[in-house]
């Protein structure tokens, strides 16, 4: 397998910008996924990484070799679509035989290749069946084979789980990610599905409008959102904010907001006059009757082990995950506060984070607009 690194990567048609300078390393053996809403640019991305567009600027290497330019034949990259594309007419053993025969390999290795693959996937029962009497989950395991049996540099997967149910979808995450670890791939997968991409990935890039906003570990990702597309765009219920202005200074360890101080990690530098925003996962609210910062509890939402509580309040609305016994009403106005280490401030107009002394060092891969 192979380290992919991406420099300034860009893809325009016409006016158009698809994909905006975007730069990330994708390491030897990582199972890397780009994520984002329906026309951010992580396909055409992908697409580019496999020599199926062309990019109109930047560099593509693939253990370390330019391929910027390279044909998709001559990458040794597999593409697995998110519709399987398998020959009707060929049962499964000659779908996942099939890239052996179009390259010339002697038969006993094709024969002894294609069952040890279908072994790895668990569908070496099915080899003589026909691709087209199978479920949704055997197909896109036949498709996998047909990409795996080849043995490439790096395999590239375009919402490879989309047409699946729920239920298959689940099992399929699973055994994506097993088998990516027994073979030692390095894996570059595209979904909108964020919990696709948190159970999976070693990296994720979050891309917005063509641009990578962060680029980093899930946790990472979770826990230091860089701006406030990523804090919105993770998590469910995603993340709160809370609506503030005036000027911050650095090292201030608390902000008003609607006249109640809430305690914030240190902020690193000075932030002049602006509208901000205090970020809050619905986990690290707490109830306080003593504390200063007001809402009315609208519904609830019973989910087993806990529940979501939706509060009217002076910023809005509010989401908290609380436990299932926590006793609360429809109509109660109680006191709300929040776990200072694990909140996050932004500068509204551009969205981005601030850094604060919960930072160590600034979030990986963040691209500008």
């Amino acid at each position: 397998m192979a380290e992919i690194r991406v420099e300034s990567l860009r893809k325009t048609f016409d006016d158009f910008v698809a994909v905006a300078d975007s730069s990330f390393t994708i390491d030897d053996g990582d199972f890397f996924v780009m994520l984002g809403p329906s026309g951010c640019g992580k396909t055409t991305t992908l697409r580019m990484i496999a020599g199926l567009e062309l990019p109109t600027s930047g560099v593509i290497r693939l253990d370390r070799e330019d391929v910027t330019f390279n044909r998709a034949s001559e990458r040794d990259i597999a593409f697995v679509f998110q519709l399987f594309a398998l020959y009707p007419h060929m049962n499964v053993r000659q779908n996942i035989a099939f890239p052996l025969k179009c390259i010339g390999r002697p038969r006993s290795e094709i024969r002894e290749r294609v069952e040890e693959t279908a072994r790895l996937l668990r569908i070496d029962h099915l080899l003589n069946k026909s691709v087209s009497g199978l479920a949704g989950g055997d197909r896109q395991r036949v498709a996998l084979g047909r990409a795996i049996v080849r043995r490439p540099k790096a395999f590239l997967m375009d919402e490879p789980l989309g047409t699946l149910d729920a239920e298959f979808r689940d099992l399929m995450c699973e055994e994506l990610r097993s088998l990516h670890d027994r073979i030692d791939a390095t894996t570059v997968y595209v979904t909108h599905d964020q919990l696709e991409a948190m159970s999976m990935a070693d990296k994720i890039a979050v891309m917005n409008l063509g641009y990578i906003e962060q680029f980093g570990a899930p946790q990472e990702i979770y826990d230091r959102p860089a701006s406030m597309f990523v804090a919105d765009f993770i998590g469910s219920p995603p993340m709160n904010f809370l609506a503030f202005g005036g000027a911050l200074e650095k090292g201030a360890t608390s902000v008003a907001v609607n006249g109640a101080q809430v305690a914030v990690p240190a902020l690193r530098q000075d932030h002049g006059e602006a509208e901000f925003a205090l970020g809050v996962r619905p986990e690290h609210i707490r109830f306080d009757d003593s504390a200063a910062l007001r809402g009315k509890v609208f519904e609830t939402e019973y989910l087993g082990t806990n529940q979501i509580v939706t509060l009217e309040t002076a910023h809005g609305t509010v989401k908290a995950r609380l436990r299932a016994d926590t006793r609360v009403s429809a109509g109660e106005t109680v006191g709300l506060t929040f776990l200072t280490e694990r909140l996050s401030l932004f500068e509204t107009e551009s969205g981005r984070a601030l850094r604060t002394a919960l930072h160590d060092a600034a979030p990986g891969g963040v691209a500008h607009g």
